[in-house]
């Protein structure tokens, strides 16, 4: 039996339901430009499941919508998180997540950064580092094993606001 880095987490409850977004006529114009926004992101992470418990990133308030940063103009995001405990040996595990689950679901056209909140990790620097360094971040999704925790964490997000397939697989680091 492991034994849990955070046996005890706090729980917060998961908003109803998905994006508020409302549905605008340039949405079926397909020859228009789909813009991307801080909602539509937090829609495709916030049911990862954490490696550890069997919970959503959502509900253990890892991720949140204001944590997130768009610019659509500047093909631009910043994904800040937030892990459970200070200590926590699965943040690099869990910005991963994220990382993969992004590359999979958004055009190529955008340059994503993860790192972990200021001040909410005892080694946030040196996890900030790892995750976006793609050369780094290629070299984990080539471990069979290291991918195959991903694709379960991945196994329970649910497509957001953009059609989402998870595909069983490397994903493409530009």
């Amino acid at each position: 039996m492991t034994t849990l880095i955070n046996q005890n987490p706090i729980i917060y409850e998961a908003s109803a339901g998905h994006s508020t977004r409302e549905w605008r006529e340039e949405d079926d114009d397909e020859n228009s430009a789909d813009s991307i926004d801080a909602q539509e992101i937090f829609d495709l992470i916030r049911s990862i499941s954490d490696p550890e418990h069997p919970l959503s990133l959502e509900q253990l308030n890892v991720t949140q919508r204001d944590h997130i940063q768009v610019s659509d103009e500047n093909n631009s995001i910043l994904v800040e998180f937030t892990p459970t405990i200070p200590h926590c040996s699965m943040a690099t595990l869990i910005g991963l997540c994220i990382r993969v689950r992004l590359l999979r679901c958004l055009p190529s056209r955008f340059k994503v950064d993860i790192s972990v909140r200021k001040g909410t990790h005892q080694s946030e620097h040196a996890v900030n580092k790892q995750l976006n360094d793609k050369e780094r971040v290629a070299a984990a999704l080539e471990n069979s094993h290291l991918l195959e925790v991903v694709n379960q964490c991945l196994a329970t997000a649910t497509s957001g606001g953009i059609v989402a397939n998870i595909v069983k697989g490397p994903a493409v680091v530009n």
